[in-house]
């Protein structure tokens, strides 16, 4: 299974870029998505994460082939 992730905004600088891939022989959770690019780094309060451009919790589980984005709460004015 084939993953591609992105960082967005100030998560891009906190894991140092901006995209990764991961290959897993196992069905992973947004979570254990996570922690296998991040190498379990903390992740930071009200990230928001998003699979093929809709939102999802950190439960929900990814497919092969499928773009995983994290990014923190975006703010206008």
């Amino acid at each position: 299974m084939s993953i591609k992730i992105r960082y967005f905004a100030s998560l891009k600088d906190y894991i140092g870029h901006s995209d990764d891939e991961i290959i897993y022989e196992k069905t992973l959770t947004v979570t254990q998505v996570w922690d296998l690019a991040t190498q379990k780094k903390m992740k930071p309060q009200n990230t928001l994460v998003a699979v093929n451009m809709d939102y999802v919790s950190w439960d929900d589980t990814v497919n092969d082939h499928d773009e995983v984005a994290f990014f923190p709460p975006v703010t206008g004015g």
